[in-house]
Parts: C-alpha cells; sequence; structure tokens
C-alpha cells in the first residue's frame, strides 16, 4: 500500500479539480424542465385515450378475418397556463394526418384551442374544437363508443371556430353555449367537385350552433340538447336537431337515450348518394334533399364493484327527398345496432377495463330500394371482439 501513496497524492488535487469543475458546469445547465415552470404541471395532465383488441369479422353470417386491431389511441394534453387561460389539444394517431384545406390543420387533431374565463360563469374559446351539437353518444370519450350510429360516423364532427358559454343557475348546473364554425374541414370543391358549375359555394360556410346542457333534480337527469345550422353552400344548409338525455336511476344504473334528426341540401353523409348511384349511375358525390332520423339507447348496469354491463343499441333510417318519381321523403334504409359488452375494472384507484362484446349491424332496404337494386348486398355485419379501454393518465 505504501508504494501507491505517491502516485494517489499526486492524483488527489487532479481529482478535486475536476470535481469542482463538473460542479460548475452544472450549475450552466437547467434541466429540461426548468423549475419556474415546473409549477405549471401541476395544472396539466397528459393523456392516452386507448382501445386495443382482438377483433373478429362477419358479413352475412359468413367469416371474414381476425387481427389484432388499435381501435383507438388518442393522446391529449391539458390544463391551465395563466389564472384565466387554459388550453386542450388532442390528436388521433389511428387516422390520416393530411390537413383540411379550409381550416389549415390535420385532420387527425380533435382538438387544438385555448380556453379564456371572462367571468366566473363565462367563458369563451377559439381553435379546434369539438361542434358542441348535442346528444350523448358524442359527448362521450370516443374510445367508450364501440361503434357509433351513423350520423355521428359520417360527420365532421371537430370543426374550427369559436364559442361562447354561459354557466347559469345558482349551482352553475345549466351551461348554455352558442358556436360559430366552419362548416367543414375541407372546402366545398374538394367535397363536392362535381357540383362546383351548377351550386354556388358560400364566401363562409359557417355552421351555427345553439347548445342546452342541463342538470335536473340533483343530476338524475341530465340533458345535451342542440339546434344546427350548417351552410353548405348558397341556399343550401343543413339543419341538426339533436336531444341527449341521461337518467341515473339508481347508484349501479343509468340509462342514456338520443334522438337526432338531419336535413341536408346536400347529402353530407353521403348514404343517401351512395345508394342514389346504384339505381341512377351518376357519380356526382352528393345528391340533394336527404334527411337521416336516429334513436340511440345506452344501458349500463354496475352490478358489482368491478364488473359493469353495458347495452347499446340504435337505428338509423335514410330518406331520399328528390327520389325519381316519388313525391316528398322516400325512406331507402334502415340500420340497426346492437352491442352487448361486459366490462371487467380490476383497480380502484386506475380507470382501466377489459371488455369482451359483440358488435352487430343489421339493414333492411325499402321496397323502392329494392326495385331499383339500391342495396349493396350486406345486410348483417358482426364483429366479436375482446380487449381493454383506459384513459391513461400519464401525468
Amino acid at each position: 500500500m505504501k508504494k501507491y501513496l505517491p502516485i494517489i497524492s499526486i492524483c488527489l488535487p487532479f481529482i478535486g479539480f475536476a470535481q469542482q469543475q463538473i460542479e460548475r458546469n452544472a450549475k450552466k445547465y437547467e434541466p429540461i424542465i426548468p423549475v419556474r415552470r415546473q409549477e405549471l404541471l401541476k395544472n396539466m395532465d397528459v393523456i392516452a385515450n386507448m382501445r386495443y383488441g382482438f377483433n373478429n369479422y362477419f358479413t352475412n353470417n359468413n367469416y371474414q378475418q381476425s387481427q389484432f386491431n388499435n381501435d383507438q389511441f388518442r393522446l391529449e394534453f391539458r390544463g391551465k397556463v395563466h389564472e384565466k387561460v387554459s388550453f386542450r389539444f388532442r390528436d388521433r394517431y389511428t387516422r390520416a394526418t393530411n390537413p383540411g384545406d379550409l381550416d389549415n390543420i390535420s385532420r387527425s387533431v380533435d382538438m387544438a384551442f385555448i380556453q379564456v374565463d371572462l367571468a366566473e360563469r363565462h367563458f369563451i374559446r377559439a381553435g379546434k374544437m369539438c361542434a358542441d351539437w348535442g346528444g350523448v353518444e358524442f359527448d362521450l370519450n370516443p374510445i367508450e363508443i364501440y361503434e357509433y350510429n351513423d350520423i355521428v360516423e359520417y360527420a365532421d364532427n371537430f370543426l374550427s371556430g369559436f364559442q361562447y358559454t354561459y354557466k347559469a343557475g345558482a349551482n352553475k348546473n345549466h351551461e348554455f353555449t352558442a358556436q360559430i364554425l366552419n362548416a367543414r374541414t375541407q372546402s366545398f370543391a374538394v367535397l363536392y367537385p362535381s357540383l362546383v358549375d351548377s351550386i354556388a359555394p358560400s364566401g363562409f360556410p359557417g355552421a351555427y350552433v345553439l347548445n342546452w346542457r342541463g342538470n335536473l333534480f340533483n343530476g338524475k337527469w341530465q340533458t345535451i340538447w342542440s339546434y344546427s345550422i350548417f351552410n353548405e353552400a348558397r341556399e343550401n344548409n343543413m339543419l341538426y336537431l339533436a336531444l341527449g338525455n341521461t337518467f341515473t336511476l339508481s347508484e349501479k344504473v343509468q340509462l342514456s337515450y338520443d334522438f337526432k334528426w338531419s336535413d341536408e341540401s346536400l347529402d353530407r353523409k353521403t348514404i343517401v348518394s351512395d345508394m342514389a348511384k346504384r339505381m341512377v349511375g351518376d357519380q356526382l358525390l352528393a345528391y340533394q334533399d336527404s334527411r337521416y332520423i336516429e334513436h340511440w339507447v345506452q344501458l349500463n348496469y354496475r352490478f358489482q364493484p368491478k364488473w359493469n354491463l353495458n347495452l347499446m343499441a340504435f337505428t338509423s333510417a335514410a330518406y331520399w327527398g328528390n327520389a325519381p318519381g316519388q313525391t316528398g321523403y322516400t325512406k331507402l334504409r334502415d340500420s340497426y345496432g346492437v352491442v352487448p359488452t361486459i366490462e371487467f375494472y380490476p383497480f380502484d384507484d386506475l380507470n382501466l377495463r377489459f371488455y369482451a362484446n359483440y358488435v352487430g349491424r343489421f339493414y333492411t332496404y325499402s321496397n323502392y330500394a329494392k326495385q331499383n337494386n339500391m342495396g349493396n348486398g350486406i345486410d348483417q355485419t358482426a364483429r366479436f371482439t375482446i380487449g381493454f379501454m383506459t384513459p391513461l393518465l400519464i401525468l
């Protein structure tokens, strides 16, 4: 040991100098998130909205295929950056990212807006947001809807614009909202290229939405009612009514019901258009005067603390307003859906559920549609899934 002492005595000053140099250099650098900004993290959430499953597909009672599928993945950031200013951003990773040529933002982005609290009962929002057009089906987190009914499935649900909301009532249990939005994410020429010469596009294709969110009888009846006007082109509007209701029948049982009605001068949903093309062979992207009427019901029964029975059922009727040889609106098709699901929540302190369900869709055609060969040959589809779902709170 004695023979190493001279070497150690020589190296010690250099080791001490190096350590001092490291400490001085460390003081020059801040952490990735500076200390002065870390306070903001207390008011911010990062959420991975996920639904993943093993899907098995059937058409007309014939097995088609099976696959693991990322049904939903939407990454969300939301929080407050000021006493009166907050933000929300959510991007969907299971959708194409091509930007809309009207709003200049990726179609995969659900929301990218700021909220400014004007006073205790008033706030405004600006940016891309949910069109607040009512109904429980659309208001739920998308990962919780195993299958959408036709109107929500085929609609532009996230639009850029401006919102004003007022909270009324002694307990602020009623919200009244007015929105002015772009009516779509893409321009008229992109959606309806073959109609540009026959129908004049609007200077501003606006959407105007009025919404009432009510909380009645101590929360036993909650409403999401709305009426909207979407201007597709000059003298061509879409009128939309949605009446959403949730009834808390007991601590274990909750029932929701939506009624939806959409009158469309230009067929934005394209269901009527696709059927009409099979009859007349016209490849225009939208036919005029279509109507959709829907009913949607959901029952949740939490029969055990860790087990929930979720039953969804819905129907949608499609009408054509100028069908050849007909007057008024002619029904073309009824679609039906039933989704029984059993859900298991293994953790008390984490919103993670495993589920197994059946998604059945059934289609019936009117005599007029059958006589004119307007069906597509599919009367029934089914999907059996086992998977998991979670709005995973990362931060």
